[in-house]
């Protein structure tokens, strides 16, 4: 027997054995109707309610007072209005996955082509890393902070990384059971918290009136926080029922986003408002001369003890669903990248997702406000593009009174093949061209554009309305040329 042989093999027990266990093997391969049999829709809400009520939308809220100098009114109008926006897709392309069994990027081939999809693969896999590299730091930064120093930061780090790698193996089944309960826990510790520092939360540093530079660029780092789910919402529905109602769906899964993300980023501008007044706050938040999330968290549980540290640790631990949501759809991005890598099954891309974000955080760990303030901002200028040709093909390309009207317009079959996908072309060139109007409507740390400076980052928005133009008419060009969809 070859040695190569002998390996796959091996390889195909250990996958057998981990099916008995409950662990999915699944990668890009659409899931057939008759195994899309899943009836329990609420879990949506609960996936993305318990992946969002975390410490990182704590920390994305601190952002409006402590980096665009916002009072706490005004950074929660903001944070309201465009959470209640940036909600919407990632909501609507949920509803998707019952109707398809596609996961999201795999659909994205309907526009962007077999090969084309490649590019927003490798600018979604940058923006899932980034994410999951901002949640270790923060989760390794918070429970490093209970241990007096004690405990680095970097084996913080290591003990979220492992907690979430396990979540991610196991694939669908025990990630929807873990985040089902894993909210629970955390609103305990921020309730208590709240409770406690309650009475300084009336009281915030005075700040300047709102400008429209500082309003539009702290929007632009909200909507960077959760348009991103739209290149994976349906990464998660696509084994439930096709009868599904889209509209149950599709609240379900708004509500997961919107209830935890605006209400966690409201109380991080609340209390980032009152914490340079409140000395032990303070303190907790500059801890080693920097911003330290998870001393301010601490800080503000300290009053009750032990109980108190035993509450950072439990809000430590909320970012690991995060996390282990995000591994799961890394995992399918990259049989995306590198078709090839479509027989391998999707557990052992969990292990590569912790090998490459382990060290980056460690690395990384004592620039988080920065890189936080940065990321968030410039990610949600191509997850704008995204959303607009997909959902351009999605209404204007893909008739419903045809042979395929059951599965939305889309001919399932083309799924893996070049030839009778869309070039792709128009797409990429879409995206590409519109970046030569959203880098002069810039306004961050990096870089800030000429329209930028007096309008504040308009990016995302100029880059969806652009793009969708563009498209419409480079993809009818297409269709003209070929003859086909």
């Amino acid at each position: 027997m070859l040695p190569s042989a002998g390996i796959s093999k091996m390889g195909n027990a250990l996958t057998k054995r981990l099916l008995t266990w409950g662990v999915e093997t699944r990668g890009i391969l659409p899931v057939p109707p008759e195994e899309r049999t899943d009836t329990q829709f609420f879990k949506i809400f609960f996936l993305w309610f318990s992946t969002n009520f975390n410490i990182l939308s704590f920390s994305a809220g601190t952002l409006g007072p402590a980096a665009f100098g916002l009072s706490t009114r005004d950074s929660c109008l903001v944070i309201l209005f465009f959470n209640m926006l940036c909600c919407l897709p990632p909501a609507y392309l949920a509803t998707w996955g019952p109707k398809l069994g596609l996961r999201q990027m795999v659909q994205a081939r309907f526009s962007f082509g077999y090969f084309g999809v490649i590019i927003p693969c490798i600018l979604n896999l940058i923006g899932m890393f980034g994410f999951s590299v901002l949640n270790s730091i923060l989760g390794g930064q918070t429970l490093a902070s209970v241990t007096d120093g004690n405990l680095s930061w970097t084996v913080g780090i290591v003990v979220i990384a492992i907690i979430s790698l396990f979540l991610s193996f196991c694939g669908y089944t025990v990630l929807n059971w873990y985040e089902r309960l894993a909210w629970i826990p955390v609103l305990v510790s921020f309730l208590v918290a709240l409770g406690l520092g309650g009475e300084h939360l009336s009281t915030t540093v005075p700040t300047e009136p709102a400008t429209a530079v500082a309003v539009f660029s702290f929007a632009s780092v909200i909507a960077g926080f959760v348009i991103t789910y739209s290149s994976l919402a349906s990464d998660f529905t696509s084994y439930y029922r096709p009868d599904v109602s889209s509209l149950k769906i599709a609240l379900y899964a708004y509500l997961g986003y919107l209830l935890p993300i605006a209400s966690l980023q409201c109380l991080g501008a609340a209390v980032a408002s009152s914490a340079p007044l409140v000395p032990a706050w303070e303190a907790g938040w500059n801890l080693g001369s920097q911003s330290n999330v998870g001393g301010l968290l601490n800080a503000m549980l300290s009053p009750v003890g032990n109980f108190g540290k035993f509450l950072t640790v439990l809000l430590s631990l909320s970012v690991t669903g995060n996390i282990a949501a995000t591994f799961y759809s890394i995992s399918f991005n990259i049989q995306l990248f590198i078709p090839t890598l479509v027989v391998v099954p999707r557990y052992v891309f969990s292990l590569v997702s912790i090998a490459i974000v382990l060290p980056l955080s460690i690395v990384g760990s004592h620039r988080f406000y920065d890189t936080l303030e940065n990321f968030l901002a410039l990610i949600g200028y191509w997850a704008s593009d995204y959303i607009a040709v997909v959902l351009v093909e999605h209404f204007v390309f893909r008739p419903r009174n045809t042979l395929y009207s059951s599965t939305m317009g889309y001919d399932l079959t083309q799924w893996n093949n070049p030839r009778l996908l869309p070039t792709g072309i128009p797409a990429v060139t879409a995206g590409v061209l519109t970046f030569g109007l959203v880098i002069p409507c810039m306004s961050q740390a990096l870089f800030v554009g000429p329209i930028g400076e007096k309008t504040g980052d308009i990016g995302f928005e100029v880059a969806s309305v652009l793009c969708a133009v563009l498209y419409l008419w480079l993809r009818t060009v297409e269709v003209w040329w070929r003859g086909v969809i």
